[in-house]
């Protein structure tokens, strides 16, 4: 049976030591702050990341450099014969497509899974591909079952403040200070390929309701049957505690569900700014 290396990135939310822990190999993302290039969780934490942004320090997301990528893939092809790597959404980077197109020259042994995920959806893709794996799996079929179970998610987030959705385009800077007269709360979603407006609420309960509600009606509806191949999430960015509250609101509404927890990834973190919570649900990918 073919060895197999498990690859993902930090948009995932595993740490370098969850990934040791795990076996699997995490790719940290790079980020520029005031012109200086950062690794996520090597060589910038997630509490400097939060400083520096409430310091308006000028930060962008980057892609990690093909030089990066293949070295990676050329240490780990020593010990395996094969890598699955789990990259965040293409919808959301380009660093899915940039990765696929690397593959071409390590024929088939580095197989790229475009499946749509990010943070705690992209984690579960993570211990997916380790089952499947462990079940006899190769790569490529590892790839193809992910690939058909990419959309059986969710993501819902509420932001605290509107200010990183102006600064990146997403709202009008006129709608940005009317919503913050008006205390609107956006609710936003990813399913799939990119991050999308889902509702418009007034103040962080109505969020915190609508979110939940959203939930509700894809467990109901979207998800109706699975609930046994389902996984709830919640993710937050920079605000533990408050996080840890809305942890146990999920789980009072849904305590059938054992509920997974994760800071989102800091390339989400970039655009919606500290503060914001999410809520999410991951139908497992099985093996027919």
């Amino acid at each position: 049976m073919s060895k197999i290396a498990i690859v993902t990135d930090s948009n995932s939310g595993i740490t370098q030591a969850e990934g040791k822990e795990l076996g699997v190999t995490v790719l940290p993302m790079p980020f520029f702050i005031n012109g200086e290039l950062f690794l996520e969780d090597i060589s910038l934490t997630q509490d400097e990341f939060y400083k520096k942004l409430q310091e308006d320090a000028d930060i962008s997301t980057s892609q990690p450099t093909p030089g990066d990528v293949m070295d990676m893939w050329d240490e780990l092809l020593k010990e395996y014969d094969e890598i699955v790597y789990i990259p965040m959404s293409s919808g959301l980077s380009g660093s899915c497509e940039t990765a696929m197109s690397l593959a071409e020259d390590y024929e088939g042994r580095v197989v790229v899974v475009n499946n749509q995920r990010i943070s705690v959806t992209q984690e579960q893709s993570v211990k997916d591909a380790m089952v499947l794996r462990d079940s006899g799996k190769s790569a490529e079929e590892i790839k193809e079952i992910l690939e058909r179970e990419k959309f059986e998610s969710t993501i819902y987030i509420t932001v605290d403040t509107l200010k990183y959705l102006k600064k990146g385009g997403r709202i009008t800077p006129a709608a940005a200070a009317l919503g913050t007269v008006l205390n609107l709360k956006p609710v936003l979603t990813i399913q799939g390929e990119k991050l999308d407006a889902f509702a418009k609420v007034r103040g962080w309960k109505a969020a915190k309701r609508t979110m939940l509600k959203a939930i509700e009606t894809d467990l109901t509806e979207r998800f109706a049957g699975k609930e046994d191949e389902l996984i709830l999430g919640m993710a937050y960015t920079g605000n533990p505690e408050e996080a840890e509250t809305w942890r146990t609101e999920i789980h009072e509404k849904f305590p059938q569900f054992e509920i997974q927890c994760a800071p989102l990834s800091l390339s989400v973190a970039c655009h919606i700014g500290q503060g914001a919570l999410a809520v999410t649900c991951t139908k497992k990918a099985l093996a027919e």
